[in-house]
């Protein structure tokens, strides 16, 4: 199982994140949904990081609900465009440019790391487990949503229907998922590998539509007594 791959999405600068910003935005239920099963494993406060934000949906309605939040991307774009819709919002997170392989982070810093619809196109997605490893807390939790490779054409197109998109962004976001995202996407028995190659060492899976949720746990050491 090879631990690193070619990055084969669309670059996610310039006029494609402002499509996608555009676009995801229509309808927040999604991210409202997120949050509020977030916050169900959170304490009041805690430290939470979103890996690859995109336009910065998440992190705000965490931010909303009290959480003081740090927000990594990649693309120069989604920085500056998470950082004004956190403004626009009223709310603050920490926006930061950086590669989810090579955190600019310190350790042990976070209650919570949560990624959602972007590891699979991490070039180095053990490497990004890892890093997600190092900056929780002991007892810290990681959260990775993403695409099933094996979910189905009539799974997406009634993912794609509760888009609420235009007639021809509906056309354009099904195909993006039938011949891109999928081929992107890891099945189960990929992403539970990858979890034992990484210092988590286990994750628990949960298929959810046309996604599926990996959890990941930062053991708390033992003591030497």
């Amino acid at each position: 199982m090879p631990t690193t791959k070619a990055y084969k999405g669309l670059a996610m600068e310039g006029i494609i994140a402002t499509w996608y910003t555009k676009n995801t935005g229509r309808d927040q239920t999604r991210f409202e949904t997120t949050a509020r099963r977030v916050a169900e494993r959170l304490r009041p406060g805690a430290r939470v990081l979103e890996v690859a934000p995109g336009p910065g949906y998440l992190a705000i309605e965490l931010a909303r609900r009290g959480y003081a939040v740090t927000a990594l991307d990649i693309s120069k774009s989604f920085v500056r465009i998470a950082g004004e819709n956190a403004a626009k919002a009223g709310v603050v997170v920490d926006v930061r440019l950086g590669n989810a392989a090579r955190m600019p982070l310190p350790d042990a810093s976070f209650d919570y790391v949560v990624c959602v619809a972007a590891f699979k196109n991490f070039t180095d997605p053990v490497g990004a487990m890892n890093e997600m490893h190092r900056v929780l807390k002991p007892g810290g939790q990681a959260a990775i949503f993403d695409l099933r490779k094996d979910a189905t054409r009539e799974e997406i197109d009634a993912e794609v229907r509760n888009m609420h998109l235009s007639s021809l962004n509906t056309h354009l976001t099904r195909w993006t998922f039938q011949f891109m995202l999928l081929k992107l996407a890891y099945t189960r028995e990929t992403l539970e590998a990858m979890a034992a190659q990484s210092l988590f060492g286990r994750c628990e899976f949960a298929a959810d539509g046309v996604g599926c949720e990996v959890r990941l746990t930062k053991q708390t050491p033992r003591s030497s007594d």
